[in-house]
């Protein structure tokens, strides 16, 4: 009998259907690195998300295994051309959450542009401000949006009733234009856009991608918003762009400090603060793929990915 081994948790389904179709699956809360490198060689399978890093020593520790599964969408913490090397199959659910992730861009978008989150605060301290939190209508505006994988084309779908134009960018698709989506250089975002979303995975040529430079090159003030990784965002940068005017306001799912698990923030330096006290910005803890649709969605994805591979 094969045998999968949990890292983390997922939903119920993928067990269970797992070990209708005669798998053996094993679930250990306590693993840590150290026990991992000496079990995993006992498994054909493992079901991650984010516990461990899979680099060479975990990887080389696995001899049976025949593939990695991550209940997720972003490879970054499995070191997928090393693992392929030894003919291990790499499955990633990104099929799963990205309606999630769409509509939390949506909804943190429009929070932003409508002053939501500062006026529910100032209505609920009995201040009562028309004026000052009159907002900005997405009609007709330009959305950039940079990476058109799975959760870039369904926030562009989730855009089509507001009459936008997208200027979509993706350095690893073509030919994608058709009604109010339009294949754009970086160039044409830089020049047009008034709202930025990123949908990018993180890599060397994205890590820190949205520095100082980076939003300089913006013709208008722009609203910025990330729901894929946090280190593709120089904090830093973010902070510099909305006090020059350069950024109107931010939209964060995701922060360069999470942990590697993302269960926590490790440091809160100035730039986190500076964000957190700004009502320019809107925050959530990594969780806009985070759905209970999402959480099945995700699971049934993987299962039926892995099937495939046996």
């Amino acid at each position: 009998m094969r045998k999968i081994l949990f890292v983390d948790t997922a939903h119920p389904f993928l067990k269970e259907n797992l070990e209708n179709a005669g798998f053996e699956c094993f679930y250990d809360e306590n693993l840590d690195r150290q026990k991992a490198i000496t079990i995993f060689k006992d498994f054909d399978g493992l079901i991650i998300r984010s516990r461990f890093k899979m680099d060479k020593e975990m990887i080389d520790a696995a001899s049976q295994l025949k593939f990695i599964g991550r209940v997720g969408a972003g490879m970054e913490n499995i070191d997928v051309p090393y693992a392929e090397t030894k003919g291990i199959k790499c499955l990633h659910a990104p099929e799963g959450n990205r309606n999630a992730v769409a509509e939390q861009a949506l909804g943190m978008l429009l929070c932003l542009m409508n002053n939501l989150m500062r006026a529910d605060k100032e209505v609920r301290s009995g201040i009562w401000k028309r004026e000052e939190n009159r907002g900005f209508e997405l009609y007709g505006k330009s959305v950039g949006i940079i990476g058109f994988g799975n959760t870039g084309n369904q926030f562009a779908a989730r855009l089509a009733g507001f009459n936008v134009k997208v200027l979509a960018h993706d350095i690893y698709k073509s030919n994608f234009s058709e009604n109010y989506i339009h294949e754009s250089t970086m160039d044409e975002i830089f020049e047009h856009a008034d709202v930025v979303s990123l949908h990018l995975p993180l890599t060397d040529l994205t890590y820190f991608l949205a520095n100082d430079e980076w939003f300089s090159k913006f013709k208008k003030s722009i609203y910025f918003i990330n729901t894929s990784r946090g280190k593709i965002l120089k904090t830093n940068a973010l902070v510099n762009a909305i006090n020059s005017g350069k950024v109107k306001g931010a939209a964060l799912d995701v922060l360069e400090y999470e942990s590697l698990s993302f269960e926590n923030i490790g440091e809160m330096p100035d730039d986190f603060q500076y964000l957190a006290n700004s009502d320019k910005v809107v925050l959530s803890p990594h969780i806009a793929g985070w759905t209970h649709e999402s959480n099945i969605k995700m699971a049934q994805v993987l299962y039926e990915k892995i099937m495939k591979v046996f």
